[in-house]
């Protein structure tokens, strides 16, 4: 029998009728119950939506109303999307190498869903980091891209998530693909640490950390409190994408196993 049905048998099916299961006081680890994880997110996720919404109304109209930098002018304004960008393409790529240990060690039924559903929202993240980098860095450095030290390595950690991606397409047998992309997202995590000190190993255009530093943030309040807002703003947007994918591929492993069923039967 086709293994898709193996990974079915880890997902129970959906109530047929009756109330949804109770997520009032449930245990943290109970969400690792598909079933549960539903009806728990989809109670979740109208508030998150909310939230979101209005963190990021909340960030943008702070960031228009921040005053321009001395040096840089009006363009500074394009560091309240760039940095949240290039943190998330960061984070979210940890959030999927603590998944994949949760693949290959745990075992746990959610993480190659997990996997999965994060890598084409850390490609975005990071193809977006990009483009409001080079967009940035023209009136900066004079030039959209360099073969800088820091915009290689985010290159190639937007190349990491287009193979991960490739890859779960291209192997057909789910848990095959998902001890793939496990590996291959731990072996890639190298790559994270390699973007955040780059500015500190090597000679290169991009300014160093000016936010999280020992010696504490070298930007003024009145564009670092803007910015901290976009940030937490952004990652409730990214919570919410993640739940929201997480949540169809849930789903559309059930109905290609009912197809699978349906048509042995």
């Amino acid at each position: 029998m086709p293994t898709e049905c193996g990974i079915a048998a880890r997902l129970p099916p959906l109530p047929r009728g009756g109330p949804a299961p109770k997520t009032d006081g449930m245990p943290a680890i109970d969400l690792a119950n598909p079933t549960r994880f539903l009806a728990f997110s989809g109670r979740l996720l109208p508030w998150l939506w909310a939230v979101t919404a209005l963190a990021l109304v909340v960030g943008l109209t702070l960031s228009f109303r921040a005053p321009a930098d001395y040096q840089q002018g009006e363009t500074v304004r394009i560091m309240f999307i760039h940095v949240p960008f290039a943190w998330l393409a960061m984070a979210c790529y940890g959030v999927m190498a603590v998944a994949a240990l949760g693949t290959l060690v745990w075992r746990h039924p959610l993480a190659d869903v997990l996997q999965k559903s994060a890598a084409p929202i850390g490609a975005a993240f990071t193809f977006l980091a990009l483009v409001t980098g080079s967009l940035w860095g023209k009136p900066t450095w004079g030039t959209y891209w360099v073969w800088d030290a820091r915009l290689t390595s985010v290159l190639i950690l937007f190349l990491i998530y287009l193979g991960l991606i490739a890859l779960w397409q291209a192997v057909e047998d789910p848990g095959k693909a998902a001890r793939a992309a496990a590996i291959l997202t731990l072996v890639g995590a190298i790559n994270i640490p390699i973007i955040k000190f780059s500015v500190d190993w090597w000679n290169t255009l991009h300014q160093p950390a000016s936010v999280f530093r020992l010696d504490g943030p070298t930007i003024h309040p009145a564009l670092l409190w803007p910015l901290l807002v976009m940030a937490g703003a952004m990652t409730l947007l990214f919570a919410a994408l993640l739940v929201m994918a997480m949540r169809n591929e849930i789903l559309r492993r059930r109905v290609r196993a009912m197809q699978i069923v349906a048509a042995a039967a």
